[in-house]
């Protein structure tokens, strides 16, 4: 998932739609959900989460939210700490202005390639926790 997620990253897409389109490709989710990541692309906007943070948060949810099997989602609430704290272990925050405060131009190259890491472990970390909990 990582090396898709970073291709679509490189192609363009943003940060939470690569993820997300990377999750929909491996056959997770549906395509349609990309659409969704959008809204989230640059920290909502506003550079607040980290996109790519809010794009495996996303697809946690999808996955293991709230059903009528898991009528509490306390199984998503669980998997997205754990993703959080496997993130934050790494880049102490989730915000994208911090994670991205290096850079003066938000729209640059080299901010660009910089959250290249971000795109990647979040994808990483995502596929790790997949493989663990869901039996194919």
């Amino acid at each position: 998932m990582k090396e898709l997620a970073l291709k679509y990253f490189m192609e363009g897409y943003s940060c939470s739609e690569s993820i997300v389109k990377a999750a929909a490709d491996k056959g997770y989710i549906s395509n349609e959900a990309v659409g969704i990541a959008t809204s989230f692309s640059g920290g909502m906007g506003v550079r607040c989460l980290c996109g790519a943070v809010a794009g495996t948060q996303m697809i946690i949810g999808a996955m293991f939210g709230r059903n009528d099997i898991d009528r509490d989602g306390k199984k998503a609430r669980a998997l997205a700490k754990e993703f959080y704290e496997k993130f934050t272990q790494k880049y102490k925050v989730t915000c994208c202005k911090v994670l991205s405060s290096g850079f003066s131009d938000f729209h640059s190259p080299e901010r660009r390639l910089h959250c290249t890491n971000m795109v990647k472990d979040c994808a990483e970390i995502l596929q790790s926790i997949l493989e663990t909990e869901v039996k194919v």
